[in-house]
């Protein structure tokens, strides 16, 4: 089957508007993909080469002055580009896929837009729409034909009827017909499927004339937005003035000529189509505007569930939980750690005779000062015991050098509390921090019950980081050998001796930090 050469240059047309999209959206995506997103540059240079070998094709059949240019066979021509269209089609959702996985989120909506230019030329170009292409001169009464678009003929003359339908099916439309006003409203009240795109309505008929079922039509929400062009024996201007005032979009005089009939018809339909299109654009918008605001609640509500969260755990394992992207964070797990517990000296006497108000103002300053040191340094607090503090490093996360971290810290809060001092001895509150530095394996998971949970940590090392901290005096840093060695490079120490610890049956080594050291060059 051939096609002539009129339908041929439409059909040009329509094949290379999606090439051309899919060709210019992928060169722009090239473009900016970059080293980083090498993987999404292959799938996007498989997919011009594949469009590029489409345009070739098409060129070579259908372009003026090709060798198929007056006499193309379509079914051919679609066989030829299957294989190219399918390589696009799987190659684009490959791209997505590639993006996706390198968070190139920008690449996706131009990515769609290839996709749905593929779509729509594997439509143009398969087999229903290029038998449809061909047989411009056969009825589409075939419901798995694709027609050019449902149009409605309504006139009470059989004889007219037929014309008017036998003409549309030349053209490629599918035709329903109705032999008055009444017949036509129980057509478009039916909901065909394909629905009518376009009625051609006879103005003077039995029972409901046309201007009455036009009436009736537009007066029908869900009806009103099909296009009616009036088709008449009358030419009188006021019966063309009164059917555009009651909603058609055009008039035409019988006989019609069929060349102003044709380009009448696909200006109504291109409008309908137009209208279409921007009210499911609506619709769309108005489902991502619904979508979006879900999506925000949702994001508020998971911003409050974190803020709860980091009430009760360390900032750290609040990501984690939300995250949801791990092991559960919570559950009982055995790792290697370092745990600095700290008080403060003087406060139990203090406590005795100082005013409630002036013991919580005095804790909040503590608390705040300290709490933000841990943060800074990427530890996790594991609770608060009046003035006491238990910190430790390389859970839930790991980090490196939990020792040295342990110890910067350490150091930070003993500077921050003598710059506090300063303050409280003005108050008469004589009070200095200790701590205690202890390293090794504990088992770490979530305490507590139903409704108030805590995450610690449980072993020998958090008691002799405790003792260790019950023994320091008032501005000392006690850490044990294990700690001294693992950051000797960091700090100067001095040996303070073996120390017998409440709890502990041997006599642990033990040194006291004095500074850090001075980083070289």
């Amino acid at each position: 089957m051939t096609a002539d050469p009129g339908d041929l240059g439409r059909f040009r047309h329509e094949v290379r508007t999606p090439l051309n999209h899919i060709i210019g959206y992928a060169e722009m995506l090239l473009e900016d993909a970059g080293p980083h997103r090498a993987s999404l540059a292959a799938d996007l240079r498989r997919i011009l080469q594949n469009a590029r070998q489409v345009l070739s094709i098409v060129n070579e059949r259908l372009a003026p002055g090709g060798k198929d240019a007056e006499a193309v066979d379509l079914t051919v021509l679609g066989s030829a580009l299957v294989e190219p269209l399918t390589d696009i089609v799987s190659g684009t959702r490959r791209a997505e896929h590639s993006a996706q996985d390198l968070g190139a989120q920008d690449a996706l909506p131009d990515l769609a837009r290839i996709a749905e230019a593929a779509q729509r030329l594997a439509t143009l170009v398969g087999p229903t729409q290029a038998a449809a292409a061909q047989t411009k001169a056969t009825a589409a009464a075939s419901s798995e034909q694709t027609s050019r678009g449902v149009i409605l003929v309504v006139d009470d003359d059989p004889g007219n009827r037929d014309l008017l339908a036998r003409r549309l099916a030349r053209e490629g439309y599918s035709v329903q017909t109705a032999a008055d006003g009444r017949a036509a409203l129980e057509v478009l009240t039916s909901r065909l499927s394909p629905p009518v795109d376009l009625v051609l309505l006879d103005v003077m008929m039995p029972n409901v004339d046309g201007y009455e079922t036009l009436r009736r039509l537009k007066g029908d929400r869900a009806l009103r937005d099909i296009p009616v062009l009036m088709i008449s024996v009358l030419d009188e201007i006021h019966s063309v003035v009164q059917c555009i005032e009651l909603g058609a979009e055009d008039y035409l005089p019988k006989p019609c000529d069929p060349v102003l009939l044709r380009a009448r018809i696909g200006a109504c339909l291109e409008k309908k189509r137009l209208r279409d299109q921007e009210v499911r654009y609506i619709g769309e918008l108005a489902e991502w505007n619904r979508t979006l605001e879900e999506r925000v609640a949702e994001q508020v509500a998971q911003v409050a569930r974190l803020g709860r969260l980091k009430r009760f755990f360390s900032p750290q394992l609040v990501d984690l939980i939300v995250a949801g992207d791990a092991d559960d964070p919570l559950k009982t797990h055995r790792r290697e750690i370092t745990v600095v517990f700290l008080d403060l000296r003087g406060f139990t006497a203090f406590a005795e005779t100082a005013e409630p108000e002036d013991l919580m103002q005095l804790l909040h300053e503590y608390h705040a000062a300290m709490g933000g040191l841990v943060l800074e340094h990427e530890g996790t607090l594991e609770r608060f015991t009046g003035d006491g503090m238990m910190v430790f490093f390389n859970d839930p996360v790991p980090v490196p050098d939990p020792a040295a971290r342990a110890i910067q810290m350490a150091v930070a809060m003993r500077d921050r509390v003598s710059a506090l001092r300063a303050a409280w001895r003005k108050r008469g509150y004589d009070l200095d921090v200790g701590v205690g530095i202890a390293q090794g394996y504990a088992t770490i998971g979530a305490i507590g019950f139903e409704g108030r949970w805590d995450y610690g940590a449980i072993g020998t090392v958090t008691n002799l980081a405790a003792r260790l901290c019950s023994e320091a005096k008032g501005g000392q840093i006690l850490v044990s050998s294990r700690v001294a060695s693992a950051a000797e490079e960091l700090v100067e120490v001095e040996q303070v001796g073996a120390l017998s610890l409440r709890g502990l049956l041997k006599p642990v080594t033990t040194f006291n930090v004095v500074t850090l050291k001075r980083a070289s060059g």
